[in-house]
């Protein structure tokens, strides 16, 4: 088992967003699984330039030379591919839509309906397609913050022909990096997400059950 995270905080291992995925890839190690994390903030990703010259050539035949290559050759092999994202005006970071702009080169100028009798005709031995999840957390304690985000991972799942296996959503983010002395829910919260690192490593879903917990409010 594979998880692959990638992390589109622009403050990389200082944020929010990684605290989540550390103790996400806490409990998922304890379950056994073999764990990445990228951090777009170290990577060099230049936007794309909508030539699809990658459509001509073939997948991952890109104009531009930078760090995208890399990180796709780091995705090889993942069981699971997680995004990870502060929220952004109502939306993922730029970071992130940057990053996915760059991914048409994995993609396909055909129509979505020749895509799917295409994968349809495929036996399962050839359909080594990953699972995938959203994590993402915001600074206010509404959780209608995540209405885009959530909408957008699910046409990135449709669009890839992926399942979508979990997605986690934290309000009130900051508090994660900046607990107030006391707060005994961060420590609960983040106990919560090993839970969910170690049933996603091991049956590939979440209970009912801790996908109704993490939906607390902090405070």
């Amino acid at each position: 088992m594979k998880i692959v995270v990638i992390n589109a905080s622009p403050k990389g291992k200082n944020s929010n967003t990684n605290v989540m995925v550390q103790a996400f890839f806490k409990g998922a190690q304890e379950a056994g699984a073999e764990t990445l994390s990228i951090f777009l903030s170290e990577k060099e990703i230049k936007h794309c330039k909508g030539c699809h010259i990658c459509w001509t050539k073939g997948p991952g035949q890109c104009v531009i030379n930078d760090d995208m290559l890399g990180v796709l050759s780091n995705m090889g092999g993942a069981n699971i591919i997680a995004f990870a994202t502060p929220v952004y005006f109502e939306n993922i970071s730029g970071m992130l839509k940057v990053f996915m702009d760059r991914m048409t080169m994995i993609g396909s100028p055909h129509s979505q309906k020749d895509i799917e009798d295409k994968v349809q005709n495929l036996n399962s031995s050839e359909m080594l397609i990953p699972k995938l999840m959203m994590i993402s957390n915001c600074g206010f304690p509404d959780r209608d913050e995540f209405q885009v985000v959530s909408l957008w991972i699910k046409r990135v799942a449709q669009k890839m022909h992926m399942e979508l296996i979990g997605e986690i959503y934290a309000t009130q983010g900051k508090l994660l990096t900046t607990p107030p002395e006391g707060l005994q829910s961060i420590s609960n919260y983040l106990l919560l997400l090993e839970k969910a690192g170690r049933e996603i490593a091991t049956n590939m879903n979440l209970s009912e059950l801790t996908e109704k917990q993490l939906l607390q409010n902090f405070i």
